[in-house]
Formats: C-alpha cells, structure tokens, sequence
C-alpha cells in the first residue's frame, strides 16, 4: 500500500458491514483529497468490490456533519429513483455501507474517519470532456441531481466547506493577499492584479440575489468536474454522480458554472499557451440542453437569466483562488513547477474573457431552450 499498510486497512475493513474475505486493495489513483482503496472481497466464490475511503479531516473539518449530508442525500436519491421505475440502483446512486454499531463512518482511536461504499462496477470516468455527447451528460447528469433532490425533507444540510463558493470572499481575500505580499510576488503578478480588480462589479451578482430572496437557495453538488460523472461502458451514458463531499446549500449556478468552466474550454486549467484558451460554443450548447433538459424542471426565471454569467462568474473565482494562493506563496493549491499558480489564474482570466465576448450568444441560447 502507499499510504495506508494493508494491515491497518484490514482492521478497518473488519469495522464494516460486509461479509466474505478480504483478498486484496488497492489505492486508486484519482481524487487528491480524501484517501482512497479499491478492496475485493470473496463472498461465497463471487468476488465483490467495495471502496473504503479514508475522510481528510483537515479539509473537512465536520466528517461527521459531512456523512450525515451523504447519508441522507444517497438515501433521497435511491428514493426518488425507485419511485420512478429506475433499476440498477446500487449503479445509480452510491451506496454507504454501515460500520458494525449501524453508524455510517469508523472513527479510528488515532483520530482517522473511515468510511465505505459499494463499487459501482461497468463505469468509468474521464478527467476532461472529450465530444459533445459527454458534454451532454455531464449537463444531464448533474441537472438530475439536483432536480432529485429539490425535495429532500429534514433540516438544512450542513455546509461542509463555508462560503466555498463565496466570490466576494475570494475577492477581497486576493486584494488583502495583494497588499500585504508575504511572499514578495506582487510585482510579478501585477497585470494579473489589476486585471482582477476591475471585474469586481461582477463579484456580488449572485450574492445580492440570493440575499434578496430574488433566486432560492436550493441543495448543490459544488464540484461537477467531468470526472466526478460515471458513465456507463456500454451505453457511454451518464449512471451516477460521485464525490459527494460538497453538496450542501448553495445555488444551482455554481454547479452550473464550474461545468462551463472545466467542460467547455480544450485546455487543462494551468495551459500555458494562452491562444488555445477559448468557450467553446458547441459545446456550451450540449452541456445547456444537457442541463437544462432535467434542471430546467425547476429552476426559476431569474435562475435561468443568470446562467451564461454563471459561468463567467465561477471562472473568476477559481482566477482568483490561484492568485491569492500564487500571492501567498503557493499555501493551498499543490504546485508542480515555479509560478504555476500563477499560470493556472492567467488561463482562468483567459477563460473569463472568452465566455464575456459570447456571453449574450450563450444566454440566447439557453433562453430558446
């Protein structure tokens, strides 16, 4: 094993619900957050893969308010399909295996909290979307979810990470980051700096809407990376949305808007070659009627008059995280070469002004649909 000794991780394999010997694990190698094994077990002489995921309580400081969200979520979600006739309900939506006591995680006497899920098998997932029919599931993979769970009954989830999506936080943490300039990088990001400023009569849209009442605040994933959709192996469609760590209140335009920003331009986030930066189009088009196929069912009018800028908007903010973290002297974000923060915020800046020059050409489109 890489970071956990397959001894450890059979102690807390021992912790769970699940019958039959343990033949082996493996870590798997996406996610950068949470710790992750793949584990086979022998039930009966059918072998039968689970996940057990070891929760980053540094960046979840509430494992526990976190699992009470994904236990209620996933058994809505479960619910709501079988109501309407969906089979293949273990593949559709995770399934959270219970410790030994009934509780939904292990917490471990170093302070580690483990938790397991069934592993949905005949899926994959791809780091980036590659065609216009992916963009399409993505969009109606995650505009499922959230019309699944308009009506999920109980008390308002808990917010795993406060104000993730906060852009005026993020704003003003960038000018305090710009102004105090520990790490002596202000001149060297200066372009980047002014450039930021004047976008700051976009950063409290959304905010003041939902402060007015003017749009809901609605339970959201927060994180709809393609590769948070599994698709089906066969079919190549969308089965279940995963890494569910984030969803708690929010709007469905951040959700929105992160999948405009990582599905619609043809480069990774830190491309160094700032010409091949652009919003595609075509596949804006897909990933909208995608979306807006299953969330349109609910969203509100001044929802959906805010769904081209909601790209723009997000797109800024994860700009100015990668500013303030490069201003910072790389504190947060993981580097893996000299400026790289700072590459990563020039391609989201390129981004942004991409989607402003087709802003209005996207919202008609999305008005037509």
């Amino acid at each position: 094993m890489q970071r956990t000794d397959l001894s450890h991780l059979l102690d807390i394999s021992r912790q769970f619900q699940i019958h039959g010997e343990i033949l082996h694990a493996e870590p798997c190698k996406v996610g950068h957050i949470n710790e992750t094994y793949t584990a086979t077990y022998d039930q009966g002489g059918t072998q039968v893969r689970y996940i057990h995921q070891r929760i980053n309580h540094e960046v979840f400081k509430d494992p526990a308010g976190v699992m009470d969200n994904l236990l209620r979520v996933t058994t809505h979600l479960r619910r709501k399909l079988a109501e309407a006739g969906v089979k293949d309900l273990t593949r559709r939506a995770l399934t959270v295996i219970p410790t030994n006591d009934g509780a939904s995680f292990h917490k471990t006497r170093d302070g580690e909290f483990w938790r397991t899920f069934v592993f949905i098998e005949r899926v994959r997932t791809f780091e980036a979307v590659e065609t216009v029919a992916q963009a399409f599931e993505a969009g109606r993979a995650f505009g499922e979810f959230q019309s699944l769970l308009v009506d999920l009954p109980g008390k308002r989830l808990a917010e795993t990470i406060p104000h993730f999506h906060h852009t005026r936080r993020r704003f003003d943490a960038m000018v305090a980051a710009a102004q105090s300039d520990k790490a002596n990088r202000a001149v060297t990001a200066k372009a980047e700096i002014e450039w930021a400023l004047k976008q700051e009569n976009a950063v409290d849209t959304v905010l003041d809407a939902l402060a007015k009442k003017r749009i809901p605040e609605r339970i959201t994933h927060n994180d709809t990376k393609f590769n948070n959709v599994m698709l089906d192996l066969d079919t190549r469609k969308a089965m279940c949305v995963v890494d569910l760590d984030t969803v708690m209140p929010g709007t469905p335009l951040y959700d929105f808007g992160d999948m405009v920003r990582t599905t619609t331009s043809p480069t990774m986030e830190d491309e160094l070659d700032l010409s091949k930066v652009k919003m595609q189009m075509q596949m804006f088009k897909a990933l909208a009627r995608g979306y807006l196929g299953t969330a349109g069912k609910f969203l509100t009018k001044n929802e959906r008059a805010l769904i081209a800028f909601s790209g723009r908007l997000i797109t800024l903010t994860i700009g100015l995280r990668f500013l303030t973290d490069f201003l910072k002297g790389d504190v947060y974000f993981r580097v893996h070469r000299p400026q790289h923060n700072l590459d990563r915020c020039r391609t989201q800046f390129r981004l942004v002004e991409s989607i402003a020059r087709q802003e209005e050409a996207m919202q008609k489109f999305a008005d037509g649909l």
